[in-house]
C-alpha cells in the first residue's frame, strides 16, 4: 500500500496499517529541512524538481533494499519495520510509478491540498485502473463529483471481467473529527453516527450506584475510567490496545463487566432510528434569510406591541361607550389614529374624548413605525456583516479558529442547536462566510491578546473549544480562560500526542473540578482512511477518552466470525459488536446473519483489522 502526504496524517495512516492491520505501506513525503532545496522558479522549475526527486527516491530506495542510514526520512520514520519513506516535493506520475503505484492494491492522497490530491488520483489511476484509491478532500460536492468519475473510468479499464476492487472512496478528516469534537465541548449531547440509511445516537450515562444500568434494548459501547485514574496514561493514543487494567477505559465490555463495573460511567447505545432529514429543525427564517427575531430590536418590538395594544384598548372602549359594531369602532378608531376627517362634532362626550386619544396614539406611532422600517433596512443592509456577541449572552461555546476543522466544528454546533461564539484571528478566514450565513457572533483578533476572550463572554461560556492549527495558541487560551473561569469545560486540539497527555495531567491536576479533554484529529481520522484503504466503510467514530471507537459497514459474506450466527452470537466482547442490518432499525438480537447481509458494527481497530 501506499500512502502520500505531508501531515501528521499521513504518518499517522501509515503507523495505522503497519501497527494495526500488518500491511507493507510506502510512504511518500516531503523532503525534510536537511534534504530540501530552495524553490526553483521558471519553466525549468517541473524538470528540477523531477530531477530531485528521482534523486531522494533512488538514495531512500536504495536504502530501504539495503543498510538503513539514520534520519532519512525524519523522526516519524516508518523503515524500522521494513516500510519505505520516499521523499519528494510534489506526487508526479514519476514518483508515483517509483513509489509502486501500478503494483499497490491502495493508495491514500491526504495531501491538505485538494488539487494536489485530484491531480495525483488521475495519474495513478492511470496507472493502475485496479487500484483502491482513497482521497482526502474538504469540498463535499467536489468529491462527489471526482469519485463517480475515477469508478466510472476503472469500470471502463476493467473489460476483462477481472473484477478488481478498483473503488474511489474521498473523505475528510474535518468531517470525520468534529462530532467528536462537539460532542466533546457539550455537556450531555448525543454522539451521532449516521449511515446512509440508519441513524446511531450513543450518550454518556453517569456512574449508577450499582453500576452503569442501561435500559432494556440498548447495549454499552464503551465503560469509561473509573474515577480517580488517569486515562492519558493508557499508553500511546491511537495504539489500538484496550488494556488490561480493571480500571481503564474498555471499549465493547460483554454484559458481565457492565454488571461488574460500579461507580463507573458509560457510553450506551441510545437509539437506531431512520435517517431520514436532519436532526434538528432549522430555526425560522424571515425574507432573504435572515431570521425574523433578528430584523427589530427588542426595544422596538415592546414598542410595537404596545402601540397594538393601545389600539385595541380604544377600538373596545369605543364598542362599548358608543354601543357601535365592534368591527365599525374599529375601523372609527383607525380613521382617528391616522388623523382622517371625521371629527366627531355633536358626539357624545365619551366618543369625542376617545377621538382624541386615538389622534394622540397615532402621533406617538408614528415615530415607532419610521423607527421600524430603519431599523428592518438596517439589518438587511448588514446581514453580511460579521454579528457581535449580544449583552447577557450566556451557557454558549467559545470557538477558536474557523478553518477547515473548526468550520465543520461550528456546522455542527449549530445543527445541535448550540448558541457558539467564534474567534478567529484571519478576517480571510474561510469559516467567516460560514458564520455569517449561520448568523453566529464572530469576535475578530488574535487570542493570545489580553480582552479578546472577554469580549467572547468567556466568563459566562459553558465551555472552551480551541481548534486553531497552533498547539501553543490552544494551549494559551485555555490556561487564560481557566483562570477567569476555573471550573470552564476545555477542549484542546493537538498535534502531539505526548504533548496532549503532559497538558491533560498537568490541567486536571491543576483544576481537578473541571472537564479537560485533548483531541488530536488526526488520531481519530486516521482510523477511517485505514479501513478505506482494506475495503472497509468506515461511517464514523467516537472518541472514547484518548481512544477510538470505529463504526462500519461490513458484508456479512466471507467473515466466519459472522455468516450463519445470530446477531447476539456475532458479538466478541472487546472487538467488535454487530448493532443492526443496514437500513434497519429492528434488528433483534436472535436474527440470523446470512451472506447477503450488511451490517452495521462498532469495532475496535484491532477488531476491524480481524474482520478481514
Amino acid at each position: 500500500m501506499v500512502v502520500c502526504g505531508e501531515d501528521g496524517l499521513a504518518h499517522r495512516l501509515a503507523a495505522e496499517l503497519r501497527g494495526v492491520y500488518g500491511e507493507r505501506v510506502t510512504l511518500v513525503v516531503p523532503p525534510n529541512e536537511r534534504t530540501a532545496r530552495p524553490p526553483v522558479v521558471g519553466r525549468a522549475r517541473a524538470a528540477s524538481a523531477a530531477l530531485f526527486d528521482r534523486v531522494v527516491n533512488a538514495a531512500v530506495g536504495s536504502v530501504g533494499r539495503g543498510a538503513p542510514t539514520p534520519g532519512v526520512g525524519g523522526a516519524a520514520d516508518p523503515r524500522r519495520d521494513g516500510d519505505l519513506v520516499w521523499e519528494a516535493t510534489e506526487p508526479t506520475e514519476a514518483v508515483l510509478a517509483e513509489a509502486g503505484v501500478e503494483r499497490a492494491t491502495a493508495l491514500a492522497l491526504v495531501y491538505d491540498d485538494d488539487e494536489t490530491n485530484i491531480r495525483a488520483a488521475l495519474i495513478a489511476r492511470r496507472l493502475n485502473p485496479g487500484l483502491r484509491l482513497v482521497l482526502r478532500l474538504y469540498n463535499r460536492r467536489l468529491g462527489q463529483h471526482i469519485e463517480e468519475l475515477l469508478d466510472q473510468v476503472a469500470t471502463l479499464a476493467d473489460r476483462d471481467g477481472a473484477g478488481a476492487d478498483a473503488s474511489t472512496t474521498v473523505l475528510s478528516d474535518a468531517d470525520t473529527a468534529a462530532p467528536a469534537l462537539a460532542a466533546t465541548a457539550v455537556a450531555g449531547t448525543s454522539k451521532v453516527v449516521q449511515t446512509e440509511g440508519l441513524l446511531l445516537r450513543a450518550v454518556e450515562r453517569p456512574p449508577a450506584v450499582s453500576g452503569p444500568a442501561v435500559p432494556a434494548g440498548l447495549c454499552t459501547l464503551a465503560l469509561l475510567s473509573a474515577p480517580g485514574t488517569d486515562p492519558a496514561s493508557d499508553g500511546p493514543a491511537g495504539n489500538g490496545s484496550d488494556g488490561n487494567g480493571e480500571q481503564e477505559p474498555r471499549l465493547l465490555p460483554d454484559d458481565e463487566e457492565v454488571r461488574r463495573a460500579g461507580g463507573r460511567a458509560a457510553i450506551v447505545l441510545e437509539q437506531v432510528s431512520s435517517a431520514g432529514g436532519p436532526e434538528s429543525a432549522a430555526p425560522a427564517r424571515g425574507v432573504g434569510g435572515v431570521p425574523l427575531a433578528s430584523l427589530f430590536s427588542r426595544r422596538l418590538r415592546w414598542s410595537l406591541a404596545g402601540s397594538v395594544g393601545c389600539v385595541i384598548a380604544l377600538a373596545v372602549a369605543l364598542w362599548l361607550v358608543t354601543g357601535t359594531h365592534p368591527l365599525k369602532a374599529f375601523y372609527l378608531t383607525l380613521l382617528d389614529l391616522f388623523a382622517i376627517d371625521d371629527p366627531a362634532i355633536g358626539q357624545s362626550l365619551g366618543r369625542q374624548i376617545l377621538q382624541l386619544l386615538s389622534g394622540l396614539v397615532g402621533l406617538l406611532l408614528l415615530p415607532v413605525l419610521l423607527a421600524a422600517v430603519l431599523e428592518a433596512l438596517g439589518t438587511f443592509r448588514t446581514a453580511s456583516a460579521l454579528r457581535r456577541p449580544p449583552r447577557g449572552l450566556g451557557g454558549h461555546v467559545v470557538l477558536l479558529g474557523l478553518g477547515k476543522i473548526g468550520t465543520r466544528v461550528l456546522t455542527r454546533l449549530r445543527e445541535l442547536g448550540v448558541p457558539v461564539v467564534c474567534v478567529e484571528s484571519d478576517p480571510e478566514a474561510r469559516g467567516l462566510a460560514v458564520a455569517r450565513r449561520l448568523r453566529v457572533p464572530v469576535v475578530l483578533g488574535d487570542v493570545t491578546q489580553e480582552g479578546v476572550l472577554e469580549s467572547a463572554k468567556i466568563h459566562r461560556a459553558h465551555a472552551l473549544l480551541a481548534v486553531t492549527s497552533s498547539d501553543t495558541t490552544n494551549l494559551e487560551a485555555a490556561l487564560y480562560a481557566r483562570t477567569v473561569r476555573p471550573d470552564l469545560r476545555v477542549v484542546l486540539r493537538l498535534y502531539d500526542d505526548d504533548f496532549a497527555t503532559a497538558v491533560y495531567r498537568t490541567l486536571r491536576a491543576a483544576y481537578p473540578l473541571a472537564l479537560t479533554r485533548s483531541r488530536s484529529v488526526t488520531h481519530l481520522a486516521a482510523p477511517a482512511f485505514a479501513g478505506a484503504m482494506l475495503g472497509r466503510q468506515v461511517m464514523g467514530a467516537i472518541a472514547v477518552e484518548r481512544r477510538v471507537l470505529l463504526f462500519a459497514a461490513v458484508d456479512v459474506a466471507g467473515h466466519p466470525q459472522l455468516e450463519g450466527r445470530t446477531v447476539r452470537e456475532a458479538f466478541r466482547a472487546g472487538s467488535w459488536r454487530v448493532l443492526a442490518l443496514e437500513g434497519r432499525t429492528d434488528t433483534a438480537p436472535g436474527h440470523v446473519l446470512t451472506r447477503g447481509d450488511r451490517v452495521v458494527v462498532a469495532a475496535t481497530r484491532r477488531g476491524l483489522a480481524e474482520l478481514r
